[in-house]
């Protein structure tokens, strides 16, 4: 039996990755603290649950749904960007759900991506971005993201002859895993960038709303000409602890959602009804359980900063997403001080290297486990480290 070679010059995924190596520790006994995988720990709202209890019972959400969403979500969504980015959506043509935003992040590629073209990708960043454009037989350059600019991508320092290459540019603030923000005025001049160099920008915008100390962070499609460059993919999961239930979209230049929805149709589903109606509740219900999700991740990046600075590792505190992006101590790359912390102490870090060979000399802590176990995993790493 022979895969097609495509499948072949694929790398593991980073978090399957993860997860095989916390099972091993566990066989052999080890109490593993996993900071790897961001899975919020808390419950979905409980009227949200409720809503989509009572929409489960109802036998008219069990056939078929439709490929490009109930009409009630799709309007719901817009509704979302008008009060929150002052944006207006045609909810017919500029929003499309999705089976998670996951789900069209790699649609795009298969939409956008020919054979032998190129994609623009933060590096480090979510491995989707290139995997999926590998996938579709395109390549990747990497924009390198570094300390000196706070982790945000200068985009007049992309070669020209790689931005000729290239049909779309990926973006995503906060960020994944440097925990990075950026300002309209980084959005605006992403879409000025774009619109200059006939590229489509697709902004990765899972933890928008997941932000500390006062930061808002903005929507690509506020900027001027966005709606004729850009695409947004948003999601329910982090927000509102729906990782599960697999409820996306994605919003923004009718051209670039028609042909998504075009590769989605042939491809896969829609949502299940019921979970469409229970996203209608997340997104135009009771909005307290937000602000209860930041102060939680507030208080534990505060803990595990605290900790690290401790520690002698130097760390700011990130003021977007649930992540932590740490330096690793001189002399250590980033799978060797993961396996540093696993062996010596139990705990699991993502290593920085899975994001991008700009991810190199980091590893990323995850926010999202009970307050008990955070509190005794960075008592470990100060313990690791102090003997170290």
């Amino acid at each position: 039996m022979r895969s097609a070679r495509r499948i072949a010059a694929l790398p593991p995924y980073l978090f399957a990755e993860l997860d095989r190596k916390v099972s091993e520790a566990k066989a052999t006994g080890v109490d593993v603290i996993s900071f790897g995988i961001g899975d919020p720990d808390r419950p979905t709202p409980a009227h949200i649950v409720e809503a989509g209890q009572k929409a489960m019972a109802d036998q008219a959400t069990h056939q078929y749904p439709s490929y490009y969403g109930m009409p009630e979500f799709r309007e719901a969504v817009a509704a979302y960007y008008d009060r929150r980015f002052g944006v207006t959506l045609d909810p017919a043509t500029q929003v499309l759900p999705l089976i998670g935003s996951k789900e069209g992040i790699a649609h795009l590629a298969t939409a956008f991506v020919d054979p032998g073209d190129m994609v623009l990708v933060q590096d480090p960043g979510y491995p989707v971005y290139q995997t999926a454009t590998m996938l579709a037989g395109g390549g990747t350059f990497s924009i390198p993201l570094n300390e000196e600019n706070d982790f945000v991508p200068r985009l007049d320092r992309i070669p020209q002859l790689s931005v000729q290459a290239s049909k779309v540019l990926w973006i995503n603030f906060p960020s994944n895993p440097t925990s990075a923000v950026c300002t309209p005025e980084f959005m605006a001049g992403a879409v000025k960038f774009c619109a200059g160099n006939d590229l489509l920008l697709a902004h990765d915008a899972a933890y928008v709303e997941l932000t500390y100390d006062g930061y808002t962070a903005p929507s690509a499609l506020q900027a001027p000409g966005a709606l004729d460059t850009a695409i947004e993919f948003g999601s329910l999961s982090k927000t509102y602890n729906m990782t599960g239930w697999r409820v996306g979209w994605v919003v923004g230049a009718a051209p670039a959602v028609e042909a998504i929805g075009r590769v989605k149709t042939n491809i896969d589903s829609g949502i299940f009804n019921a979970l469409q109606r229970a996203g209608i509740t997340a997104l135009e219900g009771p909005q307290d359980c937000i602000q209860e999700n930041i102060a939680v991740y507030k208080r534990r990046r505060d803990v595990v900063v605290d900790a690290l600075n401790a520690s002698g590792i130097p760390v700011g505190a990130p003021k977007g997403a649930i992540y932590v992006w740490v330096p690793v101590p001189e002399g250590q790359t980033s799978v060797g001080f993961c396996q540093f912390l696993l062996d010596e102490v139990g705990v699991v870090v993502a290593p920085g290297s899975g994001y991008g060979h700009h991810g190199e000399g980091f590893v990323r802590f995850s926010l999202t486990l009970r307050d008990d176990r955070l509190d005794e995993g960075m008592e470990r790493v100060l313990k690791a480290m102090k003997t170290s």
